[in-house]
């Protein structure tokens, strides 16, 4: 050890001083420069022979034939006729062609809530008549929200409205560019009194926020702008708008000859030589719909805003993402939780945390597309030792800024079973896990796999917990509790009683009640609703969980994570 005393001896004798200077030593063995560590390897090994993986199989193809004619449904939009009407007569692009041409060139496009609007109580609104996403635009990563002319004429419904206040809320919660391509004729009247009173001006209120925090949103009117959506445009910080199709107005000239007597074409009443060159609402004139997008991208490339990129040199996981659809399947209490993991994460690595106590709940640390997250995935039924151990886990994410990835499959449990202490207790840490999922201020992402019931599914960050992203796959079920549970808990609590009503009747209703609450379990219903982001293919989910951690991230300011240290209960 150094010592300035001794060093000063030592010359003043002739005797050497190496032994009281510091050395730098090379370490023993090579370790890599990186910060990335190398986790422990997932054994992923499903026998595909057995009788249980086996039985699998043909409901994978049930699943598969659903999931895909719901796709269709959703991508037909308003049918052949409105699609000839909107290329040969108004010689518009479509929605999906107006996104190919303005995305960057061999880059993903996660769409969200493909599903939204199908099977509503005022019928079938496919896609909700608006496609949203997020996508790479000029290598920037943006929000975008495209209107589809062909669903009931680009009428706005009240599912239209909401799916666009839901991409304005990934918008200005990660930070991103938000583009829209309107084609809309305003709100659907008949249903007025479900949009105009709470948020019909919703829409513009947002962009006037982006816009104060400095988040961009740019508008291409490549259709018509009639009534309350012609205040998206004259309110985006930048707007492009497509000679002869594209107009903006409050009332069309129908409503003006009505109103005034006067007959005006709609070009000179809100066309686009108007707003470019007289109203001042439009800040770039283009001659068609490619140079417009074109324009849209060469805007986009002016934003300078660092983002963060998915990496090319990824280890992609070390077993098929395809077997995950038939793991999905498998029962709810004995679910293949790690099997699954070893699909998802970067070389089906995973470093456990707590690995023997509170086994319930699996936590860790791993890497998707090189990003490094936080994984809390059920692996049964969340007890009290799981909810500690989860709070804990959560809390180290926090203070370390990482991002957490929550698998739910949220197992119901009978508490009758437990003591009035064990009860009281579960409720408590429970409670702990939601406090510190709520109060965790880092890009939180939920996937829906399986089971979603009760409240143990609000600890694992669930729809009112506010994620950044919320997926569920086509097996998934959201309730309060298995269909069963809750005909029978109805039944049970009810004035109805076997003198009041014959058994056949008794027998109708809870048949009646068990198909409401099952249908209304379906992730495609709660989909529908705009419960979720979207429901994916189990094998989409790695790519989907890559695309949403660069979105969450591209953040041009770091999120300040640690809000409260970490403590053991």
């Amino acid at each position: 050890m150094y010592h300035p005393l001794l060093y000063r001896i030592f010359r003043a004798r002739g005797v050497s001083t190496s032994l009281l200077v510091p050395h730098v030593f090379k370490a023993a063995r090579t370790r890599a420069a990186s910060s990335r560590c190398k986790f422990k390897v997932i054994d992923g090994y499903i026998d595909k022979n057995s009788p249980e993986y086996r039985t699998k199989i043909q409901e994978r193809t049930e699943v598969l034939s659903s999931f895909q004619e719901k796709t269709n449904l959703a991508l037909q939009g308003g049918g052949e006729k409105a699609i000839e009407r909107h290329t040969k007569r108004n010689k518009k692009l479509l929605v999906r062609d107006r996104l190919r041409k303005l995305l960057d060139d061999g880059t993903d496009f996660l769409e969200l809530s493909q599903f939204a609007g199908l099977d509503l109580e005022y019928g079938d609104v496919p896609c909700a008549g608006v496609v949203s996403g997020v996508g790479q635009v000029s290598g920037q990563l943006c929000v975008i929200v495209a209107n589809d002319a062909t669903v009931k004429g680009g009428t706005i419904y009240p599912i239209a409205v909401k799916k666009q206040l839901r991409a304005q809320e990934i918008a200005e919660v990660n930070q991103l560019p938000c583009i829209f391509l309107i084609d809309s004729g305003g709100a659907f009247l008949p249903l007025q009194a479900d949009i105009f009173p709470e948020t019909g001006g919703r829409v513009f209120y947002n962009e006037a926020i982006l816009s104060m925090k400095g988040i961009p949103t740019i508008c291409v009117v490549c259709g018509s702008c009639t009534a309350g959506a012609a205040y998206v445009p004259t309110m985006a910080d930048e707007a492009v708008i497509v000679e002869k199709i594209g107009t903006i107005f409050l009332g069309g000239p129908p409503l003006v000859k009505a109103a005034t007597g006067e007959v005006v074409t709609a070009e000179e009443l809100g066309g686009a030589t108007m707003h470019s060159s007289i109203s001042g609402c439009t800040d770039h004139f283009e001659e068609d719909e490619e140079s417009a997008l074109e324009t849209t991208r060469n805007i986009m490339a002016t934003l300078n805003r660092n983002q963060h990129f998915i990496s090319s040199d990824v280890q992609a996981p070390l077993y098929d993402s395809e077997d995950l659809l038939t793991l999905a399947l498998y029962d709810s209490v004995q679910f293949p939780i790690y099997q699954i993991l070893a699909r998802l994460l970067d070389g089906s690595q995973f470093q456990e945390f707590k690995a023997k106590f509170g086994s319930t709940l699996i936590t860790g640390f791993a890497h998707i597309y090189g990003y490094l997250v936080g994984i809390v995935a059920n692996n049964g039924f969340l007890t009290s030792q799981a909810s500690l151990k989860g709070t804990h886990f959560v809390e180290l994410c926090s203070q370390r800024n990482i991002p957490l990835v929550f698998l739910q499959n949220t197992v119901p449990k009978f508490t009758e079973s437990l003591s009035i202490e064990e009860q009281a207790c579960l409720i408590k840490d429970q409670a702990k896990m939601m406090s510190a999922v709520a109060c965790a201020q880092v890009p939180k992402i939920t996937v829906v796999m399986k089971s979603s019931l009760g409240s143990s599914s609000y600890a694992m960050c669930g729809r009112s917990f506010d994620p950044c992203f919320l997926f569920t796959w086509p097996t998934a079920r959201v309730a309060m509790d298995t269909a069963q549970e809750m005909t029978g808990q109805f039944f049970a609590e009810s004035e109805v009683t076997d003198d009041e009503t014959n058994d056949d009747k008794q027998k109708e209703l809870k048949d009646k009640m068990l198909k409401k609450f099952e249908r209304e379990s379906h992730a495609y219903y709660g989909s529908a609703r705009l419960w979720d982001d979207g429901v994916i293919l189990p094998e989409d989910t790695r790519k989907v969980l890559g695309l949403s951690l660069r979105a969450v991230l591209s953040s041009s300011s770091s999120k300040d994570g640690n809000r409260f240290g970490v403590f053991r209960m």
